[in-house]
């Protein structure tokens, strides 16, 4: 069995900046990202991102930009060998109908769990909204909620304190 750290996006993987991402410029990688995967990956957890992107749904934006922003994010990454092993999103919203896969639900979490052959008690989720939380405790793992944009010491402490 693996384990594996989930990650939510916006707030945590990138810049949060109030409101949805519109266009690919305004998707900015948090800085204290690329530290903290490096030592994730140093104790050989997985790196999973989950994030909702209601935006869609309100076509505000459609699936090409996610696609985009995730892209480039790969690509970014992977110059250090810190691509996310996987990455899922929920292109719903409320207001379009209920869905299973948006958090707090945690369906997408589960389907990643299963995919990957985790162990649970090994996993962990980081996330800047209640819902982060309650997804990961849904799925059966640990959640940990963070302010928008944390520092590296934040990040890592999460971490520590599960391990």
């Amino acid at each position: 069995m693996r384990k594996a750290v989930f990650l939510d996006r916006d707030g945590i993987i990138n810049t949060e900046l109030g409101d949805y991402i519109m266009n690919f410029g305004e998707f900015e990688i948090h800085p204290p990202l690329i530290p903290f995967l490096k030592e994730v990956k140093k104790r050989g957890y997985l790196t999973i991102v989950i994030t909702n992107q209601g935006g869609i749904a309100k076509k505000l934006y459609g699936h090409d930009l996610v696609e985009q922003c995730h892209q480039y994010l790969q690509q970014v990454l992977s110059a250090d060998d810190l691509a996310f092993d996987a990455i899922y999103y929920c292109p719903h919203h409320p207001q379009s109908g209920a869905c299973l896969c948006r958090k707090p639900a945690g369906l997408l979490i589960e389907k990643a769990i299963a995919r990957f052959q985790l162990d649970k008690s090994q996993c962990l989720m980081i996330g800047d909204k209640q819902r982060d939380v309650d997804a990961a405790h849904a799925a059966g793992i640990s959640g940990y909620l963070l302010p928008p944009n944390p520092n590296v010491e934040s990040l890592l402490n999460c971490l520590n304190h599960h391990a």
